[in-house]
């Protein structure tokens, strides 16, 4: 069991024996860990906002307020990343860092498995320059159009789209792409695959995506590397569920 999974599971031991408490040795025996570590534990856990707190004497221990935490099925991994994504338009506000809490919160009660696909949706979202993202404004001349729900869930579904795209001389060329990633800027949304035309890997405009259908293909998931996200517009920050 890694620590991450460890966290997760004393939150879960502790409510499901509330009011009650656990003593330190008692849980350092459950998870096969020494009392220090239990210790460093409970701390790390009480920094993020859980409402635990220690009961003094002899069968004292560590008690959780149960009402103040969320039950262990919350959010699927695809709502955990989109609050990740959305946390960027509050970066440089007064509520960056309760919201951040609120996030660590979330991804702490999930499933150890959600947690793992929710992190790895999110490392495969990026932003370009300060990553404040369109807030329904744009340019003259920029209208957006709406995304297509298979465009919006090509990561979590993991199917070969064939799409419609047109460049930006009116050229319009029909492809089949396996999504890997998304980017996104003050002006649209970018959705980064291998494009099998092109035998390599691409960065479409969602605007600019004329048709999409799904298909039932479900190809092996192809990792993003440095050189793919190597772009000349500016530098790429990456989406973090903390």
């Amino acid at each position: 069991m890694n620590r991450t999974e460890r966290l997760y599971a004393l939150v879960e031991e502790l409510r499901a024996v509330s009011p009650r408490p656990r003593s330190v040795h008692w849980l350092a025996a459950r998870f096969e860990v020494s009392s220090r570590t239990i210790e460093r534990d409970i701390n790390a856990l009480q920094r993020t906002g859980a409402s635990i707190w220690a009961e003094p004497g002899r069968t004292g221990g560590y008690c959780l307020n149960s009402d103040q935490t969320l039950p262990p099925v919350n959010f699927t991994p695809q709502e955990a990343a989109a609050m990740s994504v959305a946390l960027q338009k509050l970066e440089g506000t007064p509520f960056w860092m309760a919201a951040s809490s609120g996030l660590r919160k979330l991804v702490s009660v999930m499933k150890s498995e959600d947690a793992a696909v929710a992190r790895d949706h999110a490392g495969r979202i990026h932003f370009l320059g300060d990553g404040q993202m369109n807030d329904g404004q744009t340019t003259a001349g920029e209208a957006q159009s709406p995304i297509s729900h298979l465009i919006a869930d090509a990561l979590s579904a993991g199917h070969v789209l064939r799409i419609g795209y047109t460049d930006s001389d009116g050229n319009t060329t029909n492809r089949e792409i396996e999504p890997v990633g998304y980017i996104g800027s003050a002006t649209g949304w970018y959705l980064i695959a291998w494009c099998r035309l092109r035998d390599g890997v691409r960065v479409f405009r969602t605007d600019r995506i004329t048709t999409v259908v799904a298909t039932t293909e479900k190809p092996a998931r192809r990792e993003l590397s440095a050189d793919d996200l190597d772009i000349r517009y500016g530098e790429l920050r990456q989406a973090t569920l903390h």
